[in-house]
């Protein structure tokens, strides 16, 4: 007589996500969907959204009280706009269990990282700074994705006083997700989503903004074409978290938007006098470099 396998038990029993939206919301339900782990708890100031989450099976449990969410909690994902992790951080601090592993989603690390330095106290080395480079446009629950993160990179910066322990289980969850993932120093992520994803969010935006500042801005926008779309398509975002993100990340944000203006401003100079030869040679290395380093895509 066979006997029956014991069933293992998931690598999270208790996950509680604050902000269920399109990358918490994504998280729980990737890890649903390979059974890893045994009970979501939602957190956010949006009760129909994590009713929505409820009717969707992304979580198993509502409540507004951070108290009461992170109790018995295994681990702890804040995926909340960057303005708002602070007070999360301070609010379930007296409340964490002393093997509770916390970690974040935010696109900025150094800043987050201080919040918990100063709000975690003795939990603060079983914090794990994490970002997952990925998402699209949309918000919300109902955005969520169970192979949104499927083949993309997580990075990790994780401090000196960061438990080894704590960063296995966090990279253990995010690569059954599908992840990639790198560590990272938390300055040098900064400034490289700074160039490669604050910059593009801004340019974004203040491309849609000047069309829409014209008298005839409905017409123009009639006439816009695929350039126009393709580029614009992320402003079309929360502009609640790239608010946050763009004054948490200034210093190297800055630093990316003047070397852009800089590259805007030779291109104008060449347009101006009529130089071809310089606005083809300025042409064919930008189309060279991302033939080169974005091959499929």
């Amino acid at each position: 007589m066979k006997q029956a396998r014991t069933r293992r038990p998931p690598l999270i029993g208790r996950l509680v996500v604050f902000g269920v939206g399109l990358i918490g919301g994504s998280f729980a339900a990737a890890l649903k969907k390979h059974q890893a782990v045994g009970h979501v708890v939602g957190v956010g100031r949006s009760r129909a959204n994590l009713l929505a989450a409820k009717r969707l099976g992304i979580i198993d449990e509502i409540t507004s009280d951070p108290a009461r969410a992170v109790r018995d909690a295994d681990l702890v994902l804040i995926a909340v706009p960057l303005g708002q992790t602070r007070a999360v951080m301070t609010k379930i601090a007296p409340h964490l269990g002393p093997h509770t592993i916390v970690t974040d989603a935010g696109s900025t690390k150094r800043d987050v990282i201080e919040h918990a330095r100063r709000s975690l106290g003795d939990a603060f080395s079983r914090f794990v700074p994490a970002h997952p480079i990925a998402g699209t446009e949309k918000s919300g629950a109902r955005a969520a994705d169970a192979e949104l993160f499927a083949d993309h990179l997580l990075v990790v910066t994780p401090e000196r006083a960061t438990d080894p322990r704590a960063v296995k289980r966090v990279l253990a969850a995010w690569k059954l997700a599908g992840m990639r993932t790198v560590s990272m120093d938390a300055d040098e992520h900064d400034r490289v989503l700074a160039l490669t994803s604050h910059l593009p969010h801004v340019v974004a935006y203040a491309l849609a903004g000047q069309i829409a500042g014209y008298a005839d801005a409905k017409r123009l926008f009639q006439y816009t074409g695929g350039g126009f779309r393709d580029t614009t398509r992320i402003a079309s975002s929360s502009t609640e978290m790239w608010r946050d993100i763009c004054i948490a990340n200034r210093g190297a944000l800055l630093k990316a938007v003047d070397d852009y203006t800089a590259g805007l401003a030779r291109m104008r100079k060449a347009i101006a006098v009529g130089n071809g030869r310089t606005l083809e040679k300025f042409f064919n290395q930008a189309r060279a470099a991302r033939a080169k380093w974005l091959p499929k895509r």
